[in-house]
């Protein structure tokens, strides 16, 4: 009696038969016809070489073989149930889940307030965000270490998916005092000022130093730093200017002494894209986190 030689939807069809104590009723419960399930029964009994019902009137009465062995099949069978209806249907109210999101310095900072204020009524929800270099996203998420990524446009294999979450236009942040502060931002007066650059790399431009180059102008750049909350720390007790993503400059500018410019010219805006693996994106829990990261603004 190897469970190997076992089809086991053939246990639910025993289990069904005992709950309701009918093959027409048990038919009608599993979506099947009549013959279907007095073939799989056929099947039981010469497995287990015991008739395991017999009839009395309308009734299939359980012999004692077959009530010692539901007793012993049921809790796993519920088991096996259980994991399968996890796997097709995700309830956050009532199910523990800890996902993993690949996010840099600047977008924990714009992501996970309103993330997590959307998760707030889901308190069995983990949430792990990590920095993850680049070259190493794709990898990450293909060995389910990392559920999504958010991060700007970068070019990625057929099996990782992606889409644009947001566009985030650039805006000049200076000190609330700075001689060009209150004023019309004009190209003369952006030249003429000292810049902080946020960048990982060492060295190269910016992204609106590339629109700058095609219009035959070059900013003096004075500080070359990591970090947008020490470039801004930076920018309030100077005279210097920084040029950054406006939806982060909103929320450091409503708790310093700093105020926000429109630049001198049409700037690239920063595309924020949402990553994945295309191998887990059916997955019930990573459908319904997805649609929580698409309504992020």
């Amino acid at each position: 009696m190897a469970l190997i030689r076992l089809d086991l939807n053939l246990l639910h069809v025993f289990d069904t038969i005992y709950r309701e104590g009918s093959l027409t009723r048990a038919a009608k419960a599993l979506h099947l016809t009549q013959p279907a399930v007095s073939h799989s029964l056929s099947r039981l009994r010469d497995h287990f070489d015991d008739p395991l019902f017999t009839r009395q009137g309308n009734q299939m009465i359980p012999t004692p073989l077959a009530r010692r062995f539901l007793e012993s099949m049921r809790p796993g069978l519920t088991q096996i149930q259980s994991a399968v209806n996890q796997f097709h249907a995700f309830d956050p109210a009532n199910q523990r889940k800890t996902y993993s999101l690949g996010l840099r310095d600047v977008l924990e900072s714009t992501f996970l307030p309103q993330l997590m204020k959307r998760l707030d009524a889901y308190p069995e929800l983990e949430i792990v965000s990590r920095r993850i270099a680049r070259r190493e996203m794709e990898t990450q998420l293909a060995a389910g270490k990392l559920d999504f990524a958010v991060d700007v446009l970068l070019p990625v294999s057929s099996q990782t998916g992606h889409e644009l979450l947001r566009r985030d236009r650039l805006v000049v942040l200076a000190r609330k005092d700075h001689p060009l502060a209150g004023t019309s931002l004009d190209m003369e007066g952006y030249l003429s000022a000292q810049h902080v650059l946020v960048s990982s790399r060492t060295e190269g431009p910016g992204i609106e130093d590339f629109e700058l180059s095609r219009l035959g102008v070059r900013r003096n750049i004075r500080l070359r730093c990591q970090h947008y909350f020490a470039a801004c720390r930076v920018v309030e007790g100077t005279d210097l200017l920084l040029t950054m993503p406006e939806t982060y400059a909103r929320i450091i500018a409503e708790n310093s002494a700093l105020t926000l410019m429109d630049p001198p010219t049409d700037l690239p805006s920063l595309d924020v894209h949402l990553y994945w693996h295309k191998a887990y994106e059916k997955e019930p829990a990573l459908v319904w986190f997805r649609e929580q990261l698409r309504q992020i603004e």
